[in-house]
């Protein structure tokens, strides 16, 4: 049975919407079409949480034996709190080697994603977008060089949170107009499919 834990903040839990339509639920549908034998994912996840709040509460979980997947989405809060850049390198890439760990030290078990844009969102109606954004675009290159430092898989769903959202398009939004709503976490999960599918190898049917 392969195992898959899901580690990170709001976008992990799959606030406001239900449990089965959260990203980390839908991957493993996918991954179960696939021929992955998988059991339901392990969530260490909390909304709010930060990159440091992450770690804490990876020590703090009941986590046991070698996962053959992790996920790995964190650091909108770092950002959204006004955390530098160098502060969240340092916490993202001890929580990355955590990662690596529950992978059994095999970085490429390791999928992460990059943090969305809130400013795209209907939440950030009147603040300045561009400046939202250029942050993101900061922390995701920490994110990314790090990830790619240590060899493990990474997934842009920056870009697609970024599109712009056509007319009686709300559906992309959780009601708080902040959160991905369901057809949004499906689409982060079409794009982790591939990753995680690598990251498996050998074991689909």
């Amino acid at each position: 049975m392969v195992r898959y834990v899901a580690l990170g903040d709001s976008y992990t839990v799959g606030e406001g919407v239900e449990p089965e339509e959260s990203f980390p639920v839908r991957l493993a549908a996918l991954l179960l079409l696939e021929g992955a034998p998988i059991a339901d994912p392990e969530i260490v996840a909390r909304t709010g949480w930060t990159s440091g709040d992450l770690r804490a509460g990876i020590d703090r979980a009941d986590l046991s034996g070698t996962y053959d997947l992790v996920s790995l989405l964190v650091g909108v809060n770092d950002q959204y709190r006004g955390g530098g850049v160098e502060a969240y390198r340092s916490r993202f890439r001890a929580v990355l080697r955590r990662a690596v760990s529950l992978a059994g030290g095999e970085a490429g078990r390791v999928v992460v994603l990059s943090i969305p844009d809130w400013g795209a969102t209907p939440f950030a109606e009147g603040r300045d977008r561009a400046r939202i954004a250029s942050g993101i675009d900061r922390f995701n290159e920490v994110n990314r060089a790090e990830t790619d430092g240590l060899g493990a898989r990474y997934v842009d769903v920056t870009g697609v949170s970024r599109r712009p959202a056509p007319p009686g398009s709300e559906a992309l939004f959780a009601p708080d107009g902040l959160h991905p709503s369901g057809v949004m976490y499906a689409e982060w999960a079409r794009l982790a499919l591939p990753h995680a599918i690598a990251a498996l190898g050998g074991r689909l049917s």
